[in-house]
């Protein structure tokens, strides 16, 4: 297990190592910069709309969480695991075109919850979204074979 802190990893290689999930790739996710302090993606809108042409209130809050879990689990370190619970976003703008941008920063980092607001604008820099995540930590569960008493 690694003692290094956090802080220190290489937050761009620890992310191309651990992947983005199926479904942020669908969704033409792009991680620009990872670091326990700031994270930024792109998406496009196109494919990731409403009927009308609008980008998707969902697919704000899957950039948001895809954003805040990840961060939160490089802040976790290893041996251990962030999941969330609790997300909410507010849409105060609807993008039609081009890439959306998401940053991600910490609001609290602790030893079992994080909690990370991410900024979601258009490509004029015009905030569309403001997306609220809060990460548990715990510990990673070992595997069965481990826990089981030996005969």
């Amino acid at each position: 297990m690694s003692t290094q802190h956090p802080a220190d990893v290489n937050g761009m290689e620890w992310a191309a190592r651990r992947g983005m999930g199926t479904l942020a790739e669908k969704m033409g996710m792009e991680f620009l910069e990872f670091t326990v302090e700031r994270s930024v993606a792109t998406m496009p809108v196109e494919g990731n709309t409403q009927p009308i042409g609008l980008m998707h209130g969902g697919a704000y809050v899957v950039l948001g969480e895809s954003l805040g879990s990840m961060s939160a689990n490089l802040w976790a370190g290893a041996g251990r695991l962030a999941v969330g619970v609790d997300i909410n976003a507010t849409h105060t703008r609807s993008a039609r075109s081009g890439l959306v941008t998401g940053v991600c920063t910490p609001v609290h980092l602790g030893r079992s919850m994080t909690v990370h607001e991410i900024v979601v604008t258009d490509d004029q820099g015009r905030r569309c979204s403001t997306i609220r995540i809060t990460n548990l930590i715990k510990d990673v569960p070992l595997p069965e074979e481990l826990t089981r008493p030996q005969a």
